[in-house]
């Protein structure tokens, strides 16, 4: 099927990549060692073993079923509204919470350089967002443009990070290996789900591609490929390099690169951690925008706010600056983002069992679908704000009144009838 989407394979891949590599690429070697030690390269290891089953689950469910609703809508077909509307408040609502604190990681770089702590913290956030709206405001003509540039970017300059520090490795940093004991490597596990969040983001956009049944699986194989050897590279050479100071350190990739290089490199991770975050940003509030709208449609949040991208941009704006706000630890911030993300994990894959005809698409579905069950489980008391928040999505969507929506056949990739207007350049606020 061809489609009247703009996004191209390469432009998927980007948006794949920056979704998935995002903040964590910068921030969370420090983070996963800090509870686990050398230990957490395990962790790590897990976790991108996992992405390529639920990548590819993801990846098919959207071929088949291309539609800014995303997961919520894979779910609206498997288990019906309620469900659907459970999925689509726990991620709508996600990235708001989550936006300010992916902009910490990057801000903290900033403040490195200029001081100002707090508020260079605050107004990084405030930079990111801006550019974020403008480029999504004018489409994913211009986003994607800019999130393929900013992708191939960034990666060569971590390719060009990890080969300078790797002559200073020193394979004695692997040992004492576990000074945290093994419960240590699910705590880091625990933490690394906020690195992998993010297949769920681009699901939404599977409509907006040229040819979603040929382009959505290949652009999402190619991003599991890149993030995979990116954040393996960059979190062994972290361990191996800096050692036990790596649980310590506030820039670990400025201190990877300081090794490798030497000199004043901390401006330039400085901009790479800005840039990192523009793209994970910028990924996260594209499929927003589009998953508000298709919310609506479907009865599942207020229509008026949200009807269309653009609307439903504002919305996730005006809630990333409340969130700003709040008293909450950016550590106890992230662990209520991933648990609202794992739940739409477990739910989309559980979805994909019922979908997806027998095969190793949903094989890979059933392996994500156990796994995801228990990095929920991993995630502690945080995640039972995905709980409460699937809890009112249900409750609105009991009172409310959904249209109905018309189930494709699964031989087609043909998308979910009605088809909201994804163009944010025609939906007029």
């Amino acid at each position: 099927m061809t489609s009247t989407g703009t996004l191209s394979r390469a432009q998927g891949t980007a948006l794949c990549v920056g979704a998935v590599l995002g903040t964590g690429v910068i921030s969370m070697p420090a983070l996963a060692a800090d509870v686990a030690g050398p230990a957490s390269l395990l962790a790590w290891l897990a976790l991108i073993v996992l992405s390529a089953p639920l990548a590819g689950t993801f990846a098919a469910l959207g071929a088949r079923y291309p539609d800014g609703g995303g997961v919520s809508t894979y779910v609206r077909l498997a288990f019906g509204a309620r469900a659907a509307a459970a999925v689509g408040w726990c991620f709508f609502f996600a990235v708001p919470l989550g936006a300010p604190a992916a902009a910490a990681f990057a801000g903290g770089y900033v403040a490195d350089i200029l001081g100002g702590g707090h508020t260079t913290m605050v107004g990084t956030f405030l930079v990111i967002l801006g550019l974020v709206v403008t480029m999504n405001w004018f489409g994913l003509r211009i986003s994607g443009r800019a999130q393929l540039w900013l992708t191939g970017t960034l990666a060569a300059l971590l390719v060009v990070t990890v080969v300078a520090a790797l002559p200073h490795a020193r394979p004695a940093n692997l040992t004492p290996f576990a000074p945290y004991g093994w419960a240590g490597v699910g705590a880091a596990a625990a933490v690394l789900v906020w690195g992998f969040a993010g297949w769920e983001a681009v699901s939404s956009l599977s409509g907006e591609y040229r040819d979603p049944r040929r382009d959505v699986p290949r652009a999402t194989a190619a991003a599991v490929l890149v993030v995979g050897v990116l954040y393996l590279a960059v979190a062994a050479a972290s361990v191996l390099v800096l050692g036990p100071a790596l649980g310590d350190s506030p820039a670990p990739l400025a201190d990877l690169l300081a090794a490798g290089v030497g000199g004043p490199v901390r401006v330039v991770t400085a901009v790479v951690a800005v840039l990192l975050t523009i793209g994970a940003v910028n990924a996260y509030l594209a499929g927003a925008s589009r998953l508000g709208a298709a919310l609506a449609r479907d009865g599942a949040l207020p229509a008026r706010p949200v009807r269309t991208p653009r609307r439903s941009l504002m919305v996730v704006t005006a809630g990333s600056l409340v969130s700003v706000t709040l008293p909450i630890s950016l550590h106890t911030s992230m662990l209520l983002v991933t648990g609202c993300f794992t739940l739409v994990y477990v739910l989309g894959t559980a979805a994909a069992l019922k979908l997806l005809p027998p095969g190793w698409a949903r094989r890979g579905a059933a392996l994500a679908f156990v796994a995801t069950l228990g990095l929920l489980v991993l995630n502690g008391r945080p995640a039972l704000l995905s709980l409460v928040v699937a809890a009112a999505a249900v409750a609105y969507a009991s009172r409310s009144t959904s249209p109905k929506i018309r189930i494709p056949s699964s031989s087609s990739a043909g998308s979910i009838a009605p088809k909201p207007n994804t163009n944010p350049v025609e939906s007029l606020p």
